[in-house]
């Protein structure tokens, strides 16, 4: 395979590669912040004491997580601007996955909270607290810190979910390697280069949740 694999043109494409892999992290990065936002939004909604809010955030997450992330791309790319509502690709694409890695965000934030003792929030509500007092005070923080895990891991498929994206034009990694097999006709060199960069990635991913893990105030006992 090394006799045949063109170094000298994935050279030639770095720049386009390297290019595409910040506009990965970017879009990447806005995405999963708006998705935490919105995780987070869905979660308290659905522990409220609102039985309308409740339902309201329980259709959300279970439909985004029974549909597929290519159809809701779709929908929004394709089906918006058919109702009169036209976005940007770059917009669609960072809506899209804000929404989608939301909903699986608000799960992982209640399974969360869920898992801290009852006593605590007993304690909170004797001391007076409202609801959004003891979920910002006491309950979030420690969350928040007990889910770094399984967040790295949604962060780690958002950041491969990105790949979709390619498939509205919008130029991340993927959409790269599938330039450089169309023009030079090398989908080897192309999409092989494509898995290096997300590689990457994903090591710089592991590194931050590792080095978070050790910082932070509520972790788990060695």
């Amino acid at each position: 395979m090394l006799k045949t694999f063109n170094f000298r043109v994935v050279v030639e494409y770095l720049p386009l590669f390297f290019q595409c892999a910040w506009a990965t992290i970017w879009l990447s990065g806005i995405s999963l912040l708006g998705a935490l936002l919105v995780g987070i939004v869905a979660c308290l909604m659905r522990l409220g004491t609102s039985k309308l809010l409740s339902r309201i955030a329980g259709i959300y997450i279970e439909i985004i997580r029974s549909t597929p992330l290519l159809a809701q791309i779709y929908f929004l790319y394709f089906g918006l601007p058919s109702l009169g509502i036209h976005l940007s690709e770059t917009a669609t694409g960072i809506i899209a996955l804000t929404f989608n890695s939301g909903a699986y965000m608000a799960e992982i934030i209640r399974a969360g909270i869920q898992a801290i003792p009852y006593g605590q929030i007993e304690a909170g509500t004797a001391s007076g607290l409202s609801f959004y007092h003891r979920m910002r005070f006491v309950v979030l923080p420690q969350a928040l810190g007990t889910t770094i895990p399984p967040m790295l891991g949604q962060a780690i498929v958002l950041v491969k979910d990105s790949a979709l994206l390619s498939l509205i034009s919008i130029m991340e990694l993927t959409r790269a390697g599938q330039l450089l097999a169309s023009d030079r006709l090398m989908p080897a060199e192309g999409f092989l280069t494509t898995a290096v960069f997300y590689l990457v990635l994903y090591f710089i991913l592991k590194a931050i949740c590792q080095w978070s893990q050790e910082r932070l105030i509520f972790r788990e006992s060695r």
